[in-house]
């Protein structure tokens, strides 16, 4: 039986949540983000943004001299996740398969419902834009891959400041004379590495790695090749995966200025250490490796990660071994713009207690009753030592 998959891709989604709390901001160039004092991102911008060249993940202050009349609006999280979990939950209610990819994107696996693949787009369409007034689009093909690239193509086709609501069918037998035409990155896994090495084969379109013999893409791309091959002609038969499996977890700090101070990096390492230490807890995680993600102020990015004997989600654990990839980076005379830590190779958390654990086991307990105490009463509510020492500093 042939597959009835749609992809859904909810339409510059921070921005239309942002439409629905405040109206005044439809058609105008705006993008959610901080302040270009606090040296952030774009998280999302506007369709009337974009047409002075702004997108995603680009530096505020570049975004503010494409267009100077440019509204900078903070972002609100919870508003977002709440509009995320009324959509997911509408999608689950026209089937069970449904893989939620982001929090604003998932495919669906339609294949048990008689109706046509491009009518039940349509309704997904009217509905979530009538009750959670919120512009998506679509995607519909016999697999994941085609409807993905079907959702992208329908999206870059909008020239207008009003979001593209666009719903792009590619029938059945049709995926390889669809893709045929499309520059080759917009496959899967194909990145500007990538991208360039084809490039020097003369492979720049989807249909170019299509007629390429497929021993030649395994001999210069490894195992990839055969994938690409496949993917080329539209053949894809990953399946819906209805479970997200978390594969790490990090908090990155990007200072409004650079920093060199040695105590202040590594207060920065004790405040990130807690607080993914905390979320490993309350995900019911632990994990094995270790990282630290460094950017200097030339933007010079580096990572540094250490793989422990056991698994562990404690603070102080994570704390002492960013600490100890820190010190051993080197350069820490150059100013630090970014600073993160991050734990992975997650699994779910069982405690083995060695004979020589010195403290282990009072440590975890001890880190369980301040978890406790702080989410019945606040994340202010304990403090360690040192903080106390930190808030008189400042009397």
């Amino acid at each position: 039986m042939l597959r009835k998959i749609i992809h859904l891709d909810l339409d510059a989604f921070f921005c239309a949540v942002e439409e629905q709390r405040d109206p005044t901001l439809h058609r105008k160039p705006f993008v959610v983000g901080p302040r270009p004092e606090y040296r952030g991102v774009v998280a999302s911008c506007s369709y009337a943004a974009r047409r002075y060249g702004i997108h995603s993940a680009m530096p505020m202050a570049r975004a503010l001299k494409l267009c100077s009349e440019l509204i900078i609006v903070s972002a609100h999280y919870k508003a977002y996740s709440e509009a995320s979990r009324q959509v997911m939950e509408y999608l689950h209610t026209l089937t069970y398969l449904v893989e939620q990819v982001s929090i604003d994107e998932a495919f669906l696996d339609l294949t048990d419902i008689p109706e046509p693949g491009e009518a039940v787009a349509r309704l997904m369409q009217t509905y979530i834009g009538v009750n959670f007034k919120l512009p998506c689009s679509l995607g519909v093909a016999t697999n994941k891959l085609v409807a993905k690239i079907a959702t992208n193509v329908g999206k870059a086709a909008n020239r207008s400041d009003e979001p593209p609501n666009a719903i792009t069918v590619v029938p059945s037998g049709q995926e390889a004379a669809f893709l045929d035409p499309l520059p080759a990155d917009a496959l899967w896994g194909v990145g500007p590495k990538t991208a360039t090495r084809m490039a020097k084969l003369n492979l720049l379109t989807i249909g170019d790695i299509a007629r390429y013999p497929e021993k030649d893409l395994v001999k210069n791309f490894g195992k990839f090749g055969h994938e690409l091959y496949l993917h080329a002609h539209g053949i894809d038969d990953s399946p819906i995966s209805t479970s997200h499996e978390v594969k790490s977890i990090s908090q990155e700090t990007t200072y409004i200025r650079d920093v060199n101070d040695s105590d202040t990096l590594h207060r920065t390492l004790f405040e990130q250490s807690e607080s993914v230490g905390r979320r490993l807890r309350q995900a019911g995680l632990s994990g094995t490796t270790m990282k630290i993600k460094l950017r200097w102020s030339d933007f010079t990015t580096i990572t540094r990660q250490i793989t422990l004997d056991e698994p562990t989600n404690q603070d102080k654990v994570i704390y002492q071994n960013a600490c100890l990839l820190l010190d051993h980076a080197g350069q820490l005379n150059k100013p630090v713009r970014l600073l993160g830590v991050g734990v992975s190779g997650l699994g779910s958390h069982a405690y083995q207690l060695s004979l020589w654990a010195d403290g282990t086991e009072k440590d975890r307990r001890l880190q369980e009753a301040v978890d406790l105490l702080r989410e019945r009463y606040g994340d202010k509510t304990v403090k360690r030592a040192r903080d106390l020492k930190r808030d008189n500093d400042k009397l």
